[in-house]
Protein backbone atom coordinates (compact mmCIF):
# COMPACT_ATOMS: atom_id res chain seq x y z
CA UNK A 1 0.00 0.00 0.00
CA UNK A 2 3.08 1.94 0.66
CA UNK A 3 4.03 1.34 -2.47
CA UNK A 4 0.79 2.51 -4.24
CA UNK A 5 0.40 5.70 -2.08
CA UNK A 6 4.01 6.72 -3.93
CA UNK A 7 2.71 5.18 -7.70
CA UNK A 8 -0.53 7.10 -7.37
CA UNK A 9 1.11 10.32 -7.01
CA UNK A 10 4.01 10.14 -9.67
CA UNK A 11 2.24 12.26 -12.18
CA UNK A 12 2.05 15.33 -9.76
CA UNK A 13 5.01 14.81 -7.20
CA UNK A 14 7.98 12.53 -7.81
CA UNK A 15 9.49 10.61 -5.67
CA UNK A 16 12.44 12.86 -5.13
CA UNK A 17 9.96 15.05 -3.21
CA UNK A 18 8.34 12.32 -1.12
CA UNK A 19 9.18 12.22 2.45
CA UNK A 20 7.98 9.53 5.10
CA UNK A 21 7.49 9.38 8.67
CA UNK A 22 8.05 6.14 10.18
CA UNK A 23 9.40 4.58 13.61
CA UNK A 24 11.90 2.61 14.44
CA UNK A 25 11.22 -0.58 13.80
CA UNK A 26 9.59 -0.35 10.22
CA UNK A 27 12.16 2.07 9.11
CA UNK A 28 14.47 -0.86 7.32
CA UNK A 29 11.23 -2.82 5.52
CA UNK A 30 9.88 1.40 4.55
CA UNK A 31 12.95 1.75 2.42
CA UNK A 32 13.28 -1.32 0.83
CA UNK A 33 9.46 -0.48 -0.36
CA UNK A 34 10.51 3.30 -1.80
CA UNK A 35 11.79 4.17 -5.10
CA UNK A 36 15.66 5.28 -4.52
CA UNK A 37 14.94 8.88 -4.49
CA UNK A 38 12.53 9.06 -1.79
CA UNK A 39 15.11 6.81 0.54
CA UNK A 40 17.14 9.59 1.65
CA UNK A 41 14.11 11.35 2.87
CA UNK A 42 12.61 8.95 5.53
CA UNK A 43 12.14 10.15 8.87
CA UNK A 44 12.49 8.13 11.44
CA UNK A 45 10.03 8.99 15.36
CA UNK A 46 12.80 8.04 18.37
CA UNK A 47 9.23 7.61 19.95
CA UNK A 48 5.11 7.40 18.64
CA UNK A 49 3.65 11.25 18.95
CA UNK A 50 0.54 10.80 17.09
CA UNK A 51 0.07 12.79 14.21
CA UNK A 52 1.08 16.49 15.22
CA UNK A 53 4.60 15.68 15.91
CA UNK A 54 5.04 13.73 12.92
CA UNK A 55 3.61 16.31 10.55
CA UNK A 56 5.38 19.04 12.03
CA UNK A 57 8.82 17.25 12.32
CA UNK A 58 7.91 16.83 8.21
CA UNK A 59 7.32 20.20 8.05
CA UNK A 60 10.21 21.49 9.57
CA UNK A 61 12.42 19.38 7.18
CA UNK A 62 10.62 20.08 3.87
CA UNK A 63 11.36 23.85 4.51
CA UNK A 64 14.89 22.74 5.59
CA UNK A 65 15.52 20.87 2.23
CA UNK A 66 13.41 23.90 0.18
CA UNK A 67 15.70 26.54 1.15
CA UNK A 68 11.85 28.31 2.12
CA UNK A 69 8.15 27.60 1.79
CA UNK A 70 6.73 24.65 -0.13
CA UNK A 71 3.35 23.31 -0.66
CA UNK A 72 2.91 19.83 1.50
CA UNK A 73 0.63 17.22 1.01
CA UNK A 74 0.08 14.80 4.19
CA UNK A 75 -1.11 11.29 3.05
CA UNK A 76 -1.36 8.25 4.71
CA UNK A 77 0.58 5.50 3.51
CA UNK A 78 -2.24 2.83 3.75
CA UNK A 79 -5.05 3.84 1.99
CA UNK A 80 -6.68 1.98 -0.48
CA UNK A 81 -8.18 4.07 -3.43
CA UNK A 82 -9.65 2.71 -6.87
CA UNK A 83 -10.38 5.49 -9.10
CA UNK A 84 -6.55 7.26 -9.26
CA UNK A 85 -7.14 9.67 -12.16
CA UNK A 86 -9.66 11.17 -10.18
CA UNK A 87 -7.96 11.55 -7.14
CA UNK A 88 -4.75 13.09 -9.11
CA UNK A 89 -7.06 15.20 -10.69
CA UNK A 90 -9.04 16.30 -6.54
CA UNK A 91 -5.08 16.21 -5.07
CA UNK A 92 -4.02 18.94 -7.58
CA UNK A 93 -6.92 21.19 -7.25
CA UNK A 94 -5.94 20.87 -3.49
CA UNK A 95 -3.19 22.39 -3.95
CA UNK A 96 -4.27 25.20 -6.01
CA UNK A 97 -6.64 25.88 -2.47
CA UNK A 98 -3.59 25.60 -0.63
CA UNK A 99 -1.33 27.63 -2.22
CA UNK A 100 -3.00 30.78 -1.20
CA UNK A 101 -1.93 32.49 2.76
CA UNK A 102 -3.38 30.42 5.63
CA UNK A 103 -5.56 28.06 3.86
CA UNK A 104 -5.55 24.31 4.99
CA UNK A 105 -7.56 21.70 2.64
CA UNK A 106 -8.87 18.40 4.12
CA UNK A 107 -10.38 15.70 1.83
CA UNK A 108 -13.85 14.39 2.52
CA UNK A 109 -14.82 10.96 1.76
CA UNK A 110 -19.01 10.87 1.17
CA UNK A 111 -19.49 8.28 3.28
CA UNK A 112 -21.61 5.14 2.81
CA UNK A 113 -22.64 3.72 6.32
CA UNK A 114 -23.16 5.68 10.18
CA UNK A 115 -19.22 4.63 10.96
CA UNK A 116 -18.49 4.95 14.12
CA UNK A 117 -14.42 4.81 14.07
CA UNK A 118 -13.72 7.97 11.44
CA UNK A 119 -14.28 11.63 12.01
CA UNK A 120 -16.88 14.10 10.39
CA UNK A 121 -16.57 16.85 8.60
CA UNK A 122 -19.33 19.44 8.62
CA UNK A 123 -19.36 21.71 5.57
CA UNK A 124 -20.71 24.93 5.14
CA UNK A 125 -22.28 26.52 1.67
CA UNK A 126 -20.40 25.97 -1.13
CA UNK A 127 -17.74 28.51 -1.57
CA UNK A 128 -16.17 28.09 -5.16
CA UNK A 129 -14.89 25.60 -7.91
CA UNK A 130 -11.70 24.75 -8.55
CA UNK A 131 -10.38 22.47 -11.27
CA UNK A 132 -13.59 20.74 -11.81
CA UNK A 133 -13.89 20.40 -7.43
CA UNK A 134 -16.58 21.89 -5.24
CA UNK A 135 -14.78 23.31 -2.26
CA UNK A 136 -16.39 24.10 0.72
CA UNK A 137 -15.93 25.59 4.12
CA UNK A 138 -15.64 23.57 6.83
CA UNK A 139 -17.79 24.23 9.77
CA UNK A 140 -16.23 21.57 12.19
CA UNK A 141 -14.72 18.35 12.91
CA UNK A 142 -16.44 15.62 14.64
CA UNK A 143 -14.26 12.67 16.24
CA UNK A 144 -15.59 9.40 16.21
CA UNK A 145 -19.60 9.87 17.14
CA UNK A 146 -21.47 7.75 18.71
CA UNK A 147 -23.83 5.35 16.23
CA UNK A 148 -26.93 7.25 16.72
CA UNK A 149 -25.24 11.10 15.96
CA UNK A 150 -23.55 9.00 12.77
CA UNK A 151 -26.43 8.28 11.45
CA UNK A 152 -27.92 11.51 11.40
CA UNK A 153 -24.60 13.00 10.47
CA UNK A 154 -25.32 10.70 6.94
CA UNK A 155 -28.56 11.52 6.59
CA UNK A 156 -27.79 14.99 6.84
CA UNK A 157 -25.80 14.52 4.13
CA UNK A 158 -23.82 17.44 5.02
CA UNK A 159 -21.11 15.87 6.32
CA UNK A 160 -17.88 13.99 4.97
CA UNK A 161 -15.26 11.45 6.43
CA UNK A 162 -12.10 13.03 7.35
CA UNK A 163 -9.74 10.54 5.59
CA UNK A 164 -6.74 12.48 7.10
CA UNK A 165 -5.41 13.96 3.97
CA UNK A 166 -4.44 17.85 4.44
CA UNK A 167 -2.80 20.34 1.96
CA UNK A 168 -1.62 23.63 3.06
CA UNK A 169 1.99 26.16 2.73
CA UNK A 170 4.59 24.54 5.38
CA UNK A 171 4.52 28.18 6.88
CA UNK A 172 0.31 28.02 6.97
CA UNK A 173 0.87 24.83 8.88
CA UNK A 174 3.51 25.96 11.33
CA UNK A 175 1.80 29.43 12.15
CA UNK A 176 -0.81 27.55 12.82
CA UNK A 177 0.86 24.90 15.12
CA UNK A 178 2.58 28.04 16.91
CA UNK A 179 -0.94 29.28 17.82
CA UNK A 180 -2.72 25.90 19.12
CA UNK A 181 0.07 23.83 19.89
CA UNK A 182 3.18 26.23 21.03
CA UNK A 183 5.20 23.89 22.80
CA UNK A 184 5.61 21.30 20.24
CA UNK A 185 6.45 24.11 17.76
CA UNK A 186 8.72 25.68 20.26
CA UNK A 187 10.70 22.08 20.53
CA UNK A 188 10.59 21.21 16.52
CA UNK A 189 12.08 24.82 15.81
CA UNK A 190 14.65 23.82 17.97
CA UNK A 191 15.24 21.06 16.42
CA UNK A 192 16.29 22.91 12.41
CA UNK A 193 19.80 23.72 13.63
CA UNK A 194 20.73 20.45 14.28
CA UNK A 195 19.65 19.20 10.93
CA UNK A 196 22.21 17.75 8.85
CA UNK A 197 24.35 17.01 11.70
CA UNK A 198 26.17 14.43 14.42
CA UNK A 199 24.16 16.19 17.10
CA UNK A 200 20.67 15.54 15.12
CA UNK A 201 19.67 12.15 16.79
CA UNK A 202 20.35 13.04 20.36
CA UNK A 203 18.85 15.75 20.02
CA UNK A 204 15.67 14.43 18.58
CA UNK A 205 15.42 11.92 21.03
CA UNK A 206 15.61 14.48 23.80
CA UNK A 207 12.81 17.06 21.90
CA UNK A 208 10.57 13.89 21.41
CA UNK A 209 10.23 12.28 24.25
CA UNK A 210 8.79 15.73 25.93
CA UNK A 211 6.16 16.48 22.95
CA UNK A 212 2.66 16.19 23.48
CA UNK A 213 0.73 12.87 22.16
CA UNK A 214 -1.94 14.28 20.15
CA UNK A 215 -3.68 14.04 16.60
CA UNK A 216 -3.17 16.80 14.39
CA UNK A 217 -7.13 16.86 14.17
CA UNK A 218 -7.35 17.90 18.01
CA UNK A 219 -4.00 19.62 18.01
CA UNK A 220 -4.93 22.80 15.12
CA UNK A 221 -7.88 21.73 12.34
CA UNK A 222 -10.60 21.65 14.86
CA UNK A 223 -9.43 24.80 16.40
CA UNK A 224 -7.83 25.88 13.32
CA UNK A 225 -12.02 25.68 12.10
CA UNK A 226 -13.73 27.18 14.72
CA UNK A 227 -11.55 30.20 14.27
CA UNK A 228 -12.34 30.26 10.87
CA UNK A 229 -16.01 30.40 11.01
CA UNK A 230 -15.41 33.77 13.52
CA UNK A 231 -12.24 35.63 11.37
CA UNK A 232 -12.93 34.17 7.86
CA UNK A 233 -12.66 31.09 5.92
CA UNK A 234 -9.32 29.49 6.56
CA UNK A 235 -10.23 25.44 6.57
CA UNK A 236 -11.53 24.05 3.69
CA UNK A 237 -13.18 20.76 2.09
CA UNK A 238 -13.07 19.05 -1.05
CA UNK A 239 -15.55 15.89 -1.38
CA UNK A 240 -13.61 13.09 -3.08
CA UNK A 241 -15.38 10.40 -4.46
CA UNK A 242 -12.47 8.08 -5.32
CA UNK A 243 -12.95 4.33 -4.30
CA UNK A 244 -11.39 5.19 -1.04
CA UNK A 245 -10.95 2.84 2.09
CA UNK A 246 -8.70 2.58 5.31
CA UNK A 247 -9.76 -0.89 5.19
CA UNK A 248 -9.52 -0.63 9.27
CA UNK A 249 -12.54 -2.43 10.05
CA UNK A 250 -14.13 -5.43 8.85
CA UNK A 251 -17.04 -3.90 7.39
CA UNK A 252 -14.46 -1.55 5.49
CA UNK A 253 -12.88 -5.22 4.13
CA UNK A 254 -16.60 -6.05 3.37
CA UNK A 255 -17.07 -3.00 1.32
CA UNK A 256 -14.29 -3.87 -0.24
CA UNK A 257 -14.62 -7.17 -1.57
CA UNK A 258 -18.89 -6.99 -2.43
CA UNK A 259 -18.94 -6.59 -6.08
CA UNK A 260 -23.05 -5.89 -5.02
CA UNK A 261 -24.85 -4.62 -2.18
CA UNK A 262 -26.34 -7.64 0.10
CA UNK A 263 -23.64 -10.19 -1.21
CA UNK A 264 -22.57 -12.61 0.83
CA UNK A 265 -18.84 -12.76 1.33
CA UNK A 266 -17.43 -16.08 2.28
CA UNK A 267 -13.18 -16.84 2.88
CA UNK A 268 -14.04 -20.55 1.97
CA UNK A 269 -16.46 -23.19 1.24
CA UNK A 270 -20.18 -22.73 2.34
CA UNK A 271 -23.49 -22.16 1.75
CA UNK A 272 -26.21 -19.68 2.76
CA UNK A 273 -29.93 -19.24 2.53
CA UNK A 274 -32.50 -16.29 2.82
CA UNK A 275 -28.93 -14.49 3.67
CA UNK A 276 -27.29 -11.33 2.79
CA UNK A 277 -24.75 -8.76 3.45
CA UNK A 278 -22.68 -10.96 6.03
CA UNK A 279 -18.85 -11.73 5.88
CA UNK A 280 -18.26 -14.95 6.89
CA UNK A 281 -14.63 -15.54 7.28
CA UNK A 282 -13.17 -19.16 7.86
CA UNK A 283 -10.66 -20.50 5.30
CA UNK A 284 -10.75 -24.09 7.29
CA UNK A 285 -14.12 -24.59 7.99
CA UNK A 286 -17.67 -24.91 6.07
CA UNK A 287 -19.84 -21.94 6.77
CA UNK A 288 -23.98 -22.42 6.67
CA UNK A 289 -25.68 -19.53 7.25
CA UNK A 290 -29.43 -19.16 7.28
CA UNK A 291 -31.58 -16.16 7.86
CA UNK A 292 -28.77 -13.43 8.89
CA UNK A 293 -27.85 -10.17 7.91
CA UNK A 294 -25.25 -8.15 7.76
CA UNK A 295 -22.96 -9.76 10.23
CA UNK A 296 -19.39 -10.12 10.35
CA UNK A 297 -17.90 -13.52 11.73
CA UNK A 298 -14.21 -13.91 11.53
CA UNK A 299 -12.92 -17.34 12.74
CA UNK A 300 -9.22 -17.74 13.77
CA UNK A 301 -7.22 -20.65 16.07
CA UNK A 302 -7.89 -19.03 18.66
CA UNK A 303 -10.81 -16.85 18.37
CA UNK A 304 -14.34 -16.12 17.19
CA UNK A 305 -15.51 -12.62 16.40
CA UNK A 306 -19.08 -12.06 16.03
CA UNK A 307 -20.73 -8.66 15.18
CA UNK A 308 -23.13 -6.57 13.40
CA UNK A 309 -21.22 -5.08 10.41
CA UNK A 310 -22.67 -1.81 11.82
CA UNK A 311 -20.91 -2.49 15.06
CA UNK A 312 -17.16 -3.64 13.69
CA UNK A 313 -15.64 -0.66 14.73
CA UNK A 314 -16.74 -1.67 18.69
CA UNK A 315 -14.08 -4.47 18.01
CA UNK A 316 -11.24 -2.08 19.52
CA UNK A 317 -13.11 -1.91 23.12
CA UNK A 318 -12.39 -5.99 22.77
CA UNK A 319 -9.06 -5.24 22.35
CA UNK A 320 -9.08 -2.93 24.54
CA UNK A 321 -10.52 -4.99 27.39
CA UNK A 322 -8.65 -7.88 26.57
CA UNK A 323 -5.34 -6.27 27.19
CA UNK A 324 -6.42 -4.52 30.32
CA UNK A 325 -6.70 -8.47 31.41
CA UNK A 326 -3.25 -8.95 30.13
CA UNK A 327 -4.53 -11.86 27.73
CA UNK A 328 -1.92 -10.98 25.18
CA UNK A 329 -1.50 -14.18 23.50
CA UNK A 330 -5.85 -13.38 21.35
CA UNK A 331 -4.09 -10.54 20.45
Amino acid sequence: MLQQTVDRLKPLISPGHVWCVTNTEQVGALCLQLPAAARKKVLTEPFGRNTAAAIALAAVHIRHAAKGDALMAVLPADHFIAEAARYREIVRAALDVARGEGRMVVLGIPPTRPETGFGYIERGEAAFTTNGSKVFPVLRFTEKPELGVAKEYVESGRYQWNAGMFFWRVSTFLQALQRFLPETHQAIEALVAHIGKRSYQSRLKKIYSKLENISVDYAVLEKAAVSGVVEGDSVFVIPAEIGWSDIGSWAAVYELLAKRPGENILAGAGQTLDAEGNFLWSPEKFVAAVGVQDLVVVETADALLICPRERAQDVGKIVKALEQKKLQRLL
